[in-house]
């Protein structure tokens, strides 16, 4: 008898210490929220690292490393101007790099991307559509998604040539493509890659990996570059 009942408070020491160290981690593991139709749902505001520099390691980011450059890519890195300075658009890959957050509205068919600068927006297509064959070139180009199992994968071309991939100014051509991965890791976190092919600019695809955190109750609120805007060249309010 007394070894039957030491046998059982053994089994019952054992099975709360593994439960008490595996808590924690299941815890942590936070279930990600889905769409009716099952998939993950990307949709709230988040939070995504500046990227000054595409080439370079910096919070929440995994920098590209030394590029490759062309010889247009080499007498292009430097303009006297930066387009953004004026209030133009900063283009599909510099707006997801700012420092301003981004709204994510999700429908099955649809992805729209609300920006805080300059409160801009862009549509992803989820209805299978693929790329026109006439495309404009535009600032922000025409983006097509698709689902990778749980990985939303969104493959962007049709680009001008009026922006820049970041703040130094690294340059791209009409022939960029950009290919983007993400994947909810837990409820608030997106592991987030970008893969750029442009080669024109670059003998080399290039490739940024970064973390996006979602923030329950944040807002995107209006900002105006135009306003109060000073040109950085003649320092007089436009």
């Amino acid at each position: 008898m007394f070894r039957e009942s030491s046998r059982q408070f053994r089994w019952i020491f054992l099975l709360t210490a593994i439960f008490l160290c595996c808590a924690p981690f299941v815890a942590a593991q936070s279930p990600i929220r889905r769409m009716p139709d099952g998939k993950p749902d990307f949709s709230g505001v988040w939070e995504h690292p500046p990227v000054l520099d595409v080439t370079k390691d910096g919070k929440n980011q995994k920098g590209a490393g030394e590029l490759s450059y062309t010889e247009w890519a080499k007498a292009h890195l430097v303009e006297d101007v930066d387009s953004a300075a004026h209030c133009l658009p900063l283009g599909y890959v510099r707006n997801l790099g700012t420092p301003f957050v981004m709204e994510i509205v999700q429908r099955p068919a649809r992805l729209v991307f609300l920006h805080e600068f300059n409160n801009e927006f862009h549509v992803v297509f989820m209805d299978g559509r693929g790329h026109p064959s006439d495309l404009e070139p535009t600032w922000g180009g025409h983006s097509i998604g698709k689902w990778d199992g749980d990985t939303l994968v969104i493959d962007t071309t049709g680009f001008n040539e009026k922006t820049r991939l970041d703040v130094v100014g690294h340059p791209h051509t009409d022939a960029m493509r950009v290919m983007e991965r993400y994947t909810l890791v837990d409820a608030d976190h997106i592991a987030y890659e970008i893969a750029i092919d442009d080669p024109k600019a670059y003998t080399k695809a290039l490739k940024n990996t970064r973390t996006f955190v979602r923030h329950p109750g944040w807002e995107v609120s209006e900002y105006s570059c135009n306003e109060n805007n000073k040109d950085i060249l003649e320092g007089h309010v436009k």
